[in-house]
């Protein structure tokens, strides 16, 4: 039996400073195939080379990962200022539209970080350009020396809303995570349900209302050490259970249309 397909999306990396490359964290790879149980495979989030029919036929789930570009505030009907950083248009191009399509369709998506915000942006959300900017907020940014293990060490806790999604997950009302991002959620999206928050009130895991298929998104990193982390565990194994169960439906349909 061939496992079902977890479209991972790629940013646009220079190597060098100077090749460009589409490049994806090898964590969120080992992830996906390690506890979500699926098969990776690393997509070039850009129009030119891809479009979104090729990737929902292609695909049993997409992966929307953190990068350190941001969604152009354009996006969200905003102007662009110093602030909101450095920009990946041709993602964004992708992953908007992407977002919406699986929402529609019920095909699975799960958004870390990066991806979390483009959900909220594709559903007509908007953000702020930096969070520990704002008065009571804290710096939810990534600690700029240490090692990896220091980098994504868990630095705060989520309080998650009581009978939703992610306390049926977990079955805890907190828990703990690591943050590594300067941007998050101003308004909420249509249908985007905030579910999780850090101490200051930052947004943290989401789902999109009424959806058919899986749309959880979180806004810290759970893909490192996800097969031992008792909370990213959880969260990239019913990702993989919903994608295992979409890919079945479309073997079903195959099946009867022989």
């Amino acid at each position: 039996m061939h496992r079902p397909i977890v479209g991972i999306i790629g940013n646009q990396h220079l190597i060098n400073d100077q090749y460009p490359a589409h490049a994806g964290g090898a964590m969120n790879s080992e992830a996906v195939a390690r506890v979500a149980d699926c098969m990776p495979l690393l997509i070039p989030a850009d129009p030119r080379f891809v479009s979104i029919p090729e990737l929902l036929e292609a695909c049993d789930g997409f992966l929307l990962t953190g990068g350190r570009a941001n969604v152009h505030p354009e996006e969200y009907g905003e102007a662009s200022t110093e602030a909101h950083g450095s920009y990946d248009r041709a993602r964004d191009a992708i992953v908007l539209p992407l977002v919406r399509a699986c929402v529609e369709r019920g095909q699975p998506v799960f958004g870390i970080c990066r991806g979390f915000q483009e959900v909220n942006v594709a559903m007509g959300g908007t953000l702020y350009p930096e969070i520990r900017d704002l008065p009571g907020r804290m710096n939810h940014r990534m600690p700029p020396d240490g090692t990896l293990e220091e980098k994504f060490a868990l630095r705060h806790k989520v309080t998650l809303t009581e009978g939703g999604v992610f306390h049926r997950l977990w079955g805890a009302t907190e828990v703990m995570t690591n943050t590594l991002h300067g941007q998050g959620i101003k308004q909420p999206g249509k249908r985007v349900v905030i579910e999780g928050q850090a101490p200051d009130g930052t947004p943290e895991a989401i789902h999109v209302e009424g959806a058919k298929g899986f749309t959880l998104s979180v806004q810290w990193h759970p893909e490192w050490d996800a097969a031992n982390d008792p909370v990213s565990r959880p969260l990239f194994q019913a990702f993989g259970a919903a994608v295992r169960d979409w890919a079945a439906m479309g073997t079903e349909r195959t099946r009867q249309s022989a």
